[in-house]
């Protein structure tokens, strides 16, 4: 298991969904760990994660009021960290595009930021956040994560003689977490009706402790510019309503700007570059700064098919009815009942 005791870890947007459940985990598995920063710009979410973790109990705690735009904060936010973990975005599709400029200033100006402070202040290993929407993207925020993606990846190409690696984790729709759709099927079912955008919608699934493990497998992992994506099942979203509501009736209302009606996290043309690495896969730079057949000897990884893709809508894993009642008692609300 990957020991974080004695290291020093810094998480961008880390009251968020994510930053809570990762931060939960390293202080259950790493009792020793030097220093956990938590770096956000929302000053409530910072009360309330302290009151959560208070410094009087864990004191390796820190809470850093920043944001990503201001590179000055991040310098010093950065020094004497070890490991930084990317992930602060402005993620909502809809109001990316309503407010186009404001999602690039944080999520690819922002990403820029984080690079050059982590090339500045000596950190060692840097893990950022993605998404499927990233891959062959319609919407900006999808787009602007995929430029995020590529400023990590290329950012190993200028790290000259210093030890340091950055890599990306990318992966679906995260179960229970802010905006996402079991709990808004969860508070809308008391009406009766819950909206559908399209009775064929798929999106991949992944709870919130399987996403921080991947992380945790990227820290430990990682050569420099990977892109991890883990093997995850699909759903549809009428199988969601269905779970959750069994007596609802459902409503289409359409796809929403921006909306695709599978997820893709793999493109074919990804393919020519992705690994297998047995439980995840590895999308691989056209030109890594390692050896690739090194590479491949130690993760015993292997090319995959050309054409290959990995979408959604044609995955060979799907969760059931059940399975997803199963889920959501579980991951999103204990007191669940059909």
């Amino acid at each position: 298991m990957l020991d974080l005791n004695g290291k020093s870890i810094l998480i961008t947007g880390g009251t968020g969904s994510f930053g809570k459940m990762f931060t939960q985990l390293i202080l259950e598995r790493n009792p020793n760990v030097k220093k956990l920063v938590i770096f956000s710009r929302d000053e409530q979410k910072h009360f309330q994660m302290a009151m959560e973790f208070p410094e009087e109990k864990y004191p390796a705690m820190r809470y850093f009021i920043g944001d990503v735009r201001d590179k000055e904060r991040l310098y010093s936010a950065f020094e004497g960290i070890d490991v930084v973990i990317h992930a602060a975005a402005m993620k909502h599709v809809h109001l990316a595009e309503y407010n186009p400029m404001e999602c690039v200033k944080t999520n690819i100006l922002g990403a820029e930021n984080v690079i050059s402070a982590a090339l500045k202040c000596g950190v060692k290993n840097v893990v950022a956040l993605s998404t499927d929407k990233a891959a062959a993207p319609i919407n900006l925020y999808g787009a602007t994560k995929l430029a995020s993606d590529k400023l990590f990846i290329a950012a190993n190409n200028i790290r000259g003689n210093r030890k340091i690696k950055f890599s990306v984790v990318r992966y679906g729709n995260v179960m229970g977490s802010n905006g996402s759709v079991m709990p808004f099927f969860l508070k809308k079912r008391s009406e009766g009706v819950l909206p559908i955008t399209h009775n064929e919608m798929t999106r991949f699934n992944i709870s919130l402790q399987d996403g921080c493990q991947m992380v945790f497998d990227a820290i430990e992992n990682a050569w420099g510019g990977e892109v991890f994506v883990p093997k995850i099942p699909s759903y549809k979203i009428i199988d969601v309503a269905t779970a959750i509501g069994p007596n609802c009736k459902h409503k289409v209302v359409g796809i929403r700007p921006g909306e695709k009606l599978h997820e893709e996290m793999i493109t074919v043309s990804d393919s020519m570059n992705t690994y297998d690495l047995g439980k995840y896969y590895a999308i691989l730079p056209q030109k890594p700064i390692f050896d690739l057949k090194e590479y491949i000897n130690n993760f015993g990884a292997k090319l995959v098919d050309e054409g290959f893709s990995y979408n959604s809508g044609s995955n060979t894993e799907w969760e059931t009815v059940e399975s997803l009642r199963d889920l959501v008692k579980k991951y999103v609300d204990p007191n669940f009942v059909v």
